[in-house]
């Protein structure tokens, strides 16, 4: 497929060998590392059914943290750029430690947040959001209505406007979702549920975040698998 009708996404994807991985891609049922589904996870008082629809929406992008939102490649860009642009970023940023992850009620879907703020982590995701910046593509006329349906700041719009996506710099809240919008009934539910397996299941709560990952989507009706994994350096500047 001709590079222009891929979308691309710069994420925070842990090790695939790591408890955390298999812990967020069980919940999906799906694994961004090797394009395929995988075993989900047994959420007690939810069939599998059920929680595969609760699950669809955030499936398709795999188990991830956003740094730079999905974006297609300008007219003049390609893939090899997007790829050498990654490595550049990653080599230019230093390695660092979340010290503790949480499982949260975000608005209306469950995700891991880090536990206390860290200006390390803001640092590198405004700093991926400008990097790949000169090879995104302009968002089409329905993109920009999409992203402004959703209630904004005026500060939210600009960014849509400027950079294609609303949180980004001052609005970016890393997380990494577990679930898709839930009606109030059971957010409490899935909350208590998947704090529980989330301790059952990751034996340490700290995150390492020593590389970054560029993520593709072959077709809009597709899911985001991992194309390519740039290490950070070992350690960070004083």
């Amino acid at each position: 497929m001709d590079d222009a009708g891929k979308r691309y996404a710069l994420y925070f994807a842990p090790d695939p060998a790591s408890d955390l991985w298999r812990f967020g891609s069980a919940c999906l049922g799906y694994d961004a590392c090797t394009g395929a589904a995988c075993t989900a996870l047994a959420v007690q008082g939810f069939a599998p059914d059920v929680w595969s629809a609760l699950t669809e929406e955030p499936r398709r992008y795999g188990f991830h943290a956003t740094l730079k939102a999905p974006f297609h490649l300008a007219v003049d860009a390609s893939e090899a750029q997007v790829i050498a642009a990654l490595e550049a970023f990653a080599a230019s940023h230093g390695a660092f430690t979340l010290p503790r992850l949480r499982i949260a009620l975000l608005s209306r879907f469950v995700a891991l947040v880090p536990a206390v703020p860290s200006a390390a982590l803001q640092d590198l995701a405004a700093r991926a959001v400008e990097a790949l910046e000169p090879l995104r593509a302009p968002l089409s006329a329905a993109d920009v209505e999409r992203r402004l349906r959703a209630p904004l700041s005026e500060t939210q719009k600009a960014h849509v406007q400027r950079w294609g996506y609303p949180y980004v710099f001052e609005e970016f809240r890393f997380h990494m979702t577990l679930t898709g919008a839930l009606d109030a009934p059971l957010q409490a539910r899935v909350l208590a549920e998947l704090s529980a397996l989330y301790r059952a299941n990751v034996s340490d709560d700290s995150l390492r975040i020593d590389s970054v990952a560029l993520f593709c989507q072959e077709r809009r009706d597709a899911p985001f698998k991992i194309i390519r994994r740039a290490p950070l350096r070992a350690q960070r500047p004083a």
